[in-house]
Formats: structure tokens, sequence, C-alpha cells
């Protein structure tokens, strides 16, 4: 039986609550550990989508910011060579670039805050994850195995991690830095 069916419900949860409720706590909480697990894997994969959609339409409005330079260019060229239907017609297809690239640019922004809250969630379950890991080498006395099923979730569980203990290294150093003075 599934503890969540939400990625909210992962970083709200009190594991300490759950398990003192438990009829096996280790059992539990090794199936806690997995449904956290696909909750990451799920999570990783709407970071990539969220950070795609974001690229892409960044580089649809840089391609339509041109795109209205080269029409009002045109539209220069047309009237300095008095052919004023033409220079219109170009300055219709510079305000139809405008235009979309103001329809596009409410899209950028609702997909960049979706991968910023994205990226804020993947962190808060890396979080939790850590958690649930420690507290189960905690109630066997044994490192826990993480299955991870990609070499996709490979990766990224490592990169995670990386900077997760480059941040603590460098807080490690400010602290000594404190103790110093």
């Amino acid at each position: 039986m599934p503890h969540f069916s939400r990625l909210t419900d992962i970083i709200t949860c009190s594991l300490t609550e759950i398990l003192k409720t438990a009829a096996d706590p280790a059992v539990t909480l090794q199936e806690i550990i997995g449904e956290m697990t696909e909750g990451l894997e799920a999570c990783r994969r709407n970071v990539r989508t969220s950070t795609s959609n974001s690229e892409r339409l960044k580089r649809e409005i840089a391609e339509y910011e041109a795109q209205v330079a080269v029409w009002k260019d045109r539209a220069k060229q047309n009237l300095a060579g008095s052919d004023e239907d033409a220079a219109r017609n170009s300055l219709r297809r510079k305000v139809e670039m405008e235009d979309l690239i103001a329809g596009l640019r409410p899209e950028l922004d609702a997909a960049l805050a979706t991968c910023q809250h994205m990226l804020r969630i993947q962190k808060a379950l890396e979080a939790r994850h850590a958690e649930a890991l420690r507290k189960l080498e905690e109630l066997t006395g044994q490192p826990p195995t993480v299955r991870l099923e990609s070499e996709t979730a490979v990766l990224f569980a490592s990169a995670a991690n990386q900077k997760r203990s480059a941040t603590v290294e460098a807080e490690l150093e400010a602290l000594r830095r404190e103790l110093q003075e």
C-alpha cells in the first residue's frame, strides 16, 4: 500500500510518526524509501522538462527579436527607396513578431517559475530521502543499499550528492574562518 499520493506528502511527512505506528518499521521504511526514490526520479524528469521548455522559449524569443530587427531594417530600406507600401508591410510583420514575443514572455515566465519550483521540491525530496536512509541505517545497523533504475538516475543522484558535499565544505570553511577571527 502506498504511503504517499503526492510529492508534497513526502516532504511534509513525519517519518518518526509513520514508523511509530508501523508493525515492522524497517520494512515500512524500505517501502517509503522506494516511494521516495520513485518520486525523486519523477521530480528530476519534471525539472529536465521544465528546463528544456524554458530554454526552448528563450531561443524562440531571441529568434523573433532578431526578426523584429530585420523587419525594422527592411522598413527603413523600403522607405529610403520611396516604397511606402513595402515599408508598411515590413512594419506589419515587425508588429506581428512583437505580438508573438509578447505572447511568449508570460509562457517563459511560467516555465521558469515551474523550473524553480520543481528544483525546490527536488532539493526537499533529496533531503527527506537522505533522512530516511539515515533512519534505516539506525534501525538495521547496516548502510542501506539504494537501487537506481536508470543511468540517468545514477548521474542525477551523484550530481546532487556532489553539490550537497560542495555546499557543506564551503560552509565548513566559512565556519573555520569565523573561528579564527
